[in-house]
């Protein structure tokens, strides 16, 4: 009972994200919705160093942080060090379709991060991030 517990916690927990991530998108596909905020999570974990990954991974409920952590390898950089990358790599998330903004897309995400994260957390993760991202942080 106690295991059914906690998947069903980390379930309502991942699906309160997709929720919310719907309605900052105003989009109705939750598939598509998850898809652009695995491809965003995936996009910012590559663009921190190993350490600063591991910590915002640690920031996340539990069944988030294994699709974050889904096909990482820490020691092999990641392209998404500058903006065109960065956005590339979560259009391609959604299967570069023509109707997502990928910047949106992003400032949704990061803009879920904020609110969910503590300020000190979230001013580390901007500190980690390449100069030509940190604008798409909320300020």
């Amino acid at each position: 009972m106690y295991v059914s517990h906690d998947l069903n916690k980390a379930l309502q927990s991942t699906q309160n994200w997709i929720s919310d991530l719907m309605w900052r998108l105003r989009w109705h596909d939750r598939e598509q919705v998850y898809q652009a905020l695995i491809a965003t999570l995936h996009a910012l974990r590559d663009c921190l160093n190993p350490d600063e990954a591991v910590y915002m991974g640690a920031q996340l409920p539990a069944l988030l942080r294994g699709f974050y952590y889904q096909g990482w390898h820490p020691r092999r950089r990641a392209t998404a060090r500058n903006r065109n990358s960065f956005l590339d790599r979560i259009h391609d998330g959604v299967h570069r379709d023509p109707a997502v903004d990928p910047e949106e897309v992003a400032r949704s995400v990061l803009g879920q991060l904020a609110a969910r994260l503590s300020a000190a957390e979230i001013e580390e993760a901007k500190a980690g991030t390449p100069r030509v991202l940190r604008d798409l942080w909320p300020v």
